[in-house]
């Protein structure tokens, strides 16, 4: 004897229905949440990188900028102003003369911290005698070398010919000997930034 089938019933079917469309809501949420907490993840991992490299960039062109205008910044020093010479140059026939003026500038050097902090304390109100200025102190040391200097950029355009001294490169090249000769005179102490002519006129 056959057993009877048994019928679903509409409550049973709405219950499973009600069970499985819960179940994939369930799983679409979760799966949803993984996916925008990955997203976001993965996004500020992304932007942060990107704002590191650009902080890095920004600083590395600032620090390169700093370093160009030090580099382009021309070093400044004591211009000892050597006056007019008036001499024979090396041509032989006919005979050559130059009339120049002749300027060297020198390194300034850093003022001593010792130097500075011994301030000698004066009597009613605390008024002492004034500092002396460090660059009255250099000019009154360089008149001492200023014999000297002048000899050196006596014989190192002596030594030239009207023809050598007539090029920007022979004038170059009588500065560069000065400069020379020059620090050969302070032995270390000082040292030629630049040698400048003003009038220079040969005939």
């Amino acid at each position: 004897m056959a057993k009877p089938t048994q019928e679903k019933t509409p409550e049973k079917d709405k219950a499973a229905g009600e069970n499985g469309g819960s179940n994939s809501i369930l799983i679409n949420i979760i799966t949803t949440t993984i996916v925008c907490i990955i997203f976001i993840g993965v996004n500020y991992f992304l932007q942060s990188n990107l704002l590191t490299s650009q902080l890095k960039d920004v600083t590395s062109q600032e620090s390169t900028e700093e370093s160009s205008e030090q580099l382009d910044k021309p070093e400044r020093g004591l211009v000892l102003d050597l006056g007019d010479f008036t001499m024979n140059l090396s041509d032989v026939e006919p005979r050559r003369y130059l009339k120049a003026n002749v300027a060297v500038e020198i390194t300034n050097p850093e003022p001593d911290p010792a130097a500075e902090e011994v301030k000698p304390s004066g009597g009613h109100g605390g008024h002492g005698a004034a500092a002396p200025d460090p660059k009255s102190a250099l000019i009154a040391e360089m008149e001492q070398y200023k014999p000297a200097i002048r000899d050196a950029v006596i014989t190192v355009l002596t030594s030239k010919t009207s023809d050598e001294l007539a090029t920007t490169a022979g004038k170059e090249l009588a500065k560069q000997q000065i400069a020379e000769s020059v620090n050969g005179i302070f032995d270390g102490e000082r040292e030629v930034i630049r040698v400048s002519f003003g009038q220079f006129i040969m005939q």
